[in-house]
C-alpha cells in the first residue's frame, strides 16, 4: 500500500475514532440524572492509547473537563497495576489533584479490550449534584470538610458494581438517587464507547492503535509547531484583580513563546486562600493550554501532543494549591486564567485578542426545604448561568454565553422540575455590554423564589462584582454584576445565604468588554446594538407588553 493510500486510510480511521468518542459522549448526556450534565454539557469524554495518551475528545464538554482528565488518566495507570486490569473493569476517583480539580467531579477510566490484548481506554467525567460535607461553596476551610474523597479504585471488577462503594455513596451524600444514577451512566458511557472502538477494530482489521496513534500525534505536533513558528518569540507578562472570597484576588502570569513550545509561569499570584476558592494546578494548566489553542490552534485537534507544547509552572499559591487546601469552588479563579493569558497574549498579537468576559459560570447551588410549620419536599438544584464573554475583533461580544467554560445554557422547564422553585425571570441584562467599537456580550437577569411554604438557602459562587471585565483597546468595561434579593437587600457574591419564605433573588450577571474607541462605532451598527441588547426597548418598538407588566399582571392572579 503506498504512503499516500495508508495515509488517507488512517485520516479515516481518526475521523471514526472522533465519531466514537462522541457517541460515548452522548450516551452519557442521554442518560444523566443530573441537570447540570444532561440539559448543560457539564462532562467530557475521551479515548485513550495503552500509555494513557489522549487520541482523541469528544467535542461535547468543557476545556476544564477534558484538559484535566488528559491527565488524570496518567494517575490512574500509576495506581492501578497492568496485571490488575481486567475485561469489564472501571475505575473511579474524585481526588480534586489527581481527577479535575474538586470534589464534585467524578472522572471514571476504563480498559479496553481487544480478545486478551490491552489497546488503550475510555475516560469520562461529570458535574454531580451532591457529593455530601458543606455542599457545593466556598465555605470548606479545608477538602475534608468539602465532601466525601473517593481515592482512585475500582468501581467495577470483571463487571461486577462494588456494592461497599455504592453504600458508601448512599450514606454520605444528600441526592444518593441521583448521585448513584450518574454513576452508572458514566460507567455506561466509557461501555459505549469500548464497544464501538472494538467494533471498529474489527471491521478494518486493526490489532492494534499504535499506527493510527503514531499518525494523530506527528500531525497534531507538526500542525502545532508550524503556528508557534509563526508567533513573534519572547515573554509578555499579565496581571489581574478578581473579587476573591473576602478580600480582592490577585493573579499574575508570565507567557513566553518559542519555536518548541509555549511556557507559563503563574510567580507572583496571590497565595493559598482560607476559602475554597484555590486551584489545583491540573485544573489551571487546562484552562491555560485552552486559552492558548482559542488564539493560536482552534481549529488543531485537542489531544496529547497538542497539550505537551504547553508547559505550565507555579510555586505553591491560588492557582497552584496544595493538599487539603479547600478547592470546591476552583472553577471561580480557574475560569479567570484563560482571560490572564489572553492579556498577556494581546500584547504579543496587537489587534487579534478578545476583550475581557465575565468568564467565571454565575452558577446557582440551592438546597431548598418546607418553610418553618410548612409542609413540602427538599431538593438540591444545581443551575448554570453565564455572563457576556469580551467584544471580539470586528464583532460584537456573545451575550449569556459561557466563555470559558463552555456549558449550554439550562432551561428554566428543566430546573423547575428539580425542586419547588419558581424562576420568574430569565432575561438579557439591557445594556450591560462594555461600550467599544464593538460591544461586549449582554449579561442576564434571573429572578429565582420558593415555591409557596418553601425557603431555600443558596451557594453564591459569583465573581466580577467588584472587578468588572475590563476592555481592551480603549473599549469600556462591561457592568459589574449584581446579587441581591427582590426588596433590593445586597447579598455577598460568595457564601451559602438565605432567602426566606416570601422572597425572590435576582442576580444580575456582569457582561463583556468593549473592544475599541468608541467613538468609531459605526451609529448605525450602535443603534442595532443597543436595540437588539434591550428587551424592553424591542419590545416598545414593537407594541409589545413589556415583561414586568405582564408578571405584574400574574402576580395578581396568583
Amino acid at each position: 500500500m503506498s504512503d499516500s493510500i495508508a495515509d488517507i486510510r488512517l485520516q479515516v480511521m481518526w475521523n471514526r475514532l472522533i465519531s466514537v468518542v462522541e457517541e460515548q459522549a452522548m450516551t452519557l448526556l442521554r442518560t444523566a440524572f443530573s441537570t447540570s450534565v444532561r440539559e448543560a454539557g457539564d462532562l467530557s469524554a475521551g479515548v485513550y492509547d495503552p500509555q494513557g495518551r489522549m487520541l482523541a475528545q469528544a467535542v461535547t464538554g468543557t476545556p476544564g473537563h477534558v484538559n484535566t482528565m488528559a491527565e488524570a488518566v496518567g494517575h490512574f495507570l500509576a495506581e492501578i497495576p497492568r496485571d490488575a486490569m481486567f475485561p469489564g473493569d472501571t475505575y473511579v476517583t474524585n481526588d480534586p489533584w489527581l481527577g479535575t480539580g474538586h470534589l464534585h467531579d467524578i472522572t471514571m477510566v476504563s480498559p479496553s479490550f481487544l480478545g486478551d490484548r490491552l489497546v488503550g481506554f475510555f475516560a469520562c467525567t461529570a458535574h454531580v449534584v451532591d457529593v455530601g460535607g458543606r455542599g457545593f461553596g466556598a465555605d470548606g476551610k479545608s477538602v475534608y470538610e468539602e465532601g466525601l474523597q473517593i481515592p482512585i479504585l475500582k468501581f467495577a471488577d470483571r463487571g461486577v458494581v462494588n456494592p461497599t462503594l455504592l453504600r458508601l455513596l448512599r450514606a454520605n451524600v444528600r441526592e444518593p438517587h441521583q448521585v448513584i444514577g450518574d454513576f452508572y451512566s458514566l460507567a455506561a458511557c466509557n461501555e459505549v464507547g469500548h464497544r464501538r472502538l472494538i467494533a471498529m477494530m474489527q471491521e478494518t482489521g486493526m490489532e492494534t492503535l499504535d499506527a493510527l496513534g503514531d499518525f494523530i500525534f506527528t500531525r497534531t505536533r507538526g500542525a502545532m509547531l508550524e503556528r508557534l513558528a509563526a508567533l513573534p518569540a519572547g515573554t509578555w507578562s499579565s496581571r489581574l484583580t478578581t473579587d476573591g472570597y473576602d478580600t480582592p484576588v490577585t493573579l499574575a502570569a508570565a507567557v513566553t513563546l518559542g519555536p518548541d513550545g509555549v511556557q507559563v509561569d503563574f510567580t507572583g499570584s496571590d497565595p493559598v486562600s482560607r476559602w475554597g476558592i484555590n486551584v489545583p494546578l491540573i485544573y489551571t494548566k487546562a484552562y491555560a493550554c485552552y486559552a492558548f489553542k482559542c488564539v493560536v490552534a482552534p481549529d488543531i485537534p485537542n489531544n496529547w501532543a497538542s497539550l505537551a507544547l504547553v508547559g505550565v509552572t507555579a510555586p505553591e499559591n491560588i492557582l497552584n494549591a496544595p493538599r487539603p487546601a479547600p478547592v470546591s469552588l476552583r472553577h471561580v479563579i480557574g475560569h479567570m486564567v484563560p482571560d490572564l493569558i489572553l492579556n498577556a497574549l494581546a500584547q504579543a498579537l496587537p489587534g487579534r485578542i478578545l476583550a475581557e468576559g465575565a468568564a467565571a459560570l454565575w452558577n446557582l447551588h440551592l438546597s431548598v426545604r418546607p418553610a418553618p410549620g410548612a409542609r413540602g419536599r427538599r431538593a438540591e438544584i444545581l443551575m448554570f448561568n453565564s455572563g457576556g464573554m469580551g467584544a471580539r475583533p470586528g464583532r460584537d461580544g456573545l451575550g449569556a454565553t459561557a466563555f470559558p467554560s463552555g456549558v449550554m445554557t439550562m432551561p428554566v422547564e428543566a430546573t423547575e422540575q428539580c425542586g419547588p422553585i419558581i424562576v420568574w425571570r430569565k432575561e438579557l441584562r439591557p445594556d450591560s455590554g462594555g461600550d467599544g467599537q464593538y460591544r461586549g456580550g449582554l449579561g442576564q437577569v434571573i429572578e429565582i423564589a420558593p415555591m409557596p411554604g418553601h425557603e431555600f438557602d443558596f451557594s453564591a459562587m459569583f465573581d466580577r462584582v467588584n472587578h468588572p471585565a475590563a476592555g481592551r483597546d480603549g473599549g469600556l468595561p462591561g457592568a459589574p454584576g449584581i446579587v441581591a434579593l427582590d426588596d433590593g437587600t445586597r447579598l455577598n457574591p460568595k457564601g451559602w445565604q438565605h432567602v426566606p419564605a416570601g422572597r425572590r433573588l435576582v442576580l444580575q450577571a456582569p457582561g463583556g468588554g468593549g473592544f475599541g474607541d468608541p467613538s468609531r462605532r459605526d451609529a448605525k451598527t450602535y443603534t442595532a446594538g443597543m436595540r437588539a441588547g434591550s428587551p424592553a426597548r424591542r419590545l416598545a418598538a414593537a407594541g409589545a407588553e413589556n415583561p414586568r407588566d405582564r408578571e405584574a399582571r400574574r402576580n395578581d392572579r396568583v
